[in-house]
């Protein structure tokens, strides 16, 4: 598989650095190997979802049980979030991590998933969520530890974008 292993146990190794005991996802072939660390892992909860939204409760309800989260989804789960979003996290103030693969970039070979890739960071900038991309293994752990911070701070959802650079193994 073509997705990183190694990134992949660094964005996992920041996580958890970051004391987030609940993990939220849809399977998703960027976050195969990051759903598979949070299955094996005895000290982490994994909520599997049958659609996005559900995560934003999640972690909402996690929150008030004291508990840090973390939402993992493709840029498409993301749009399909909004609504939780917008009238759950903002409207009430509950930190939300959010880990978007970013999906539809340059170098992307699937056709559908680029619509969804042109369409996020607008969509973001329109909700006012703070977000930054994780595209180098060296910048991981700081970003997902200011992420994570920012969200507590502010009591507010924050996006990292899963770059093409930072997940994909490209074959020699």
């Amino acid at each position: 598989m073509p997705v990183s292993v190694a990134h992949s146990r660094l964005i996992y190794d920041a996580l958890r650095a970051c004391d987030v005991r609940l993990i939220s996802a849809l399977p998703e072939t960027w976050l195969v190997h990051l759903i598979r660390m949070a299955d094996d892992d005895p000290e982490v909860t994994l909520v599997r979802l049958a659609k996005e939204e559900e995560g934003v409760g999640i972690s909402a309800g996690a929150h008030f049980a004291g508990v840090k989260s973390a939402m993992l989804m493709q840029n498409h789960g993301f749009l399909q979030s909004v609504n939780g979003i917008v009238s759950l996290a903002q409207l009430y103030r509950i930190p939300l991590l959010m880990l978007i693969s970013y999906r539809g970039e340059f170098g992307e070979r699937d056709p559908w998933q680029t619509e969804g890739g042109g369409v996020t960071e607008a969509v973001l900038g329109a909700l006012r969520i703070p977000y930054q991309r994780l595209d180098d293994p060296a910048h991981v752990a700081q970003r997902i530890h200011k992420a994570q911070t920012l969200a507590e701070s502010a009591l507010r959802p924050v996006a990292l974008l899963l770059c093409r650079d930072l997940m994909w193994e490209e074959a020699s």
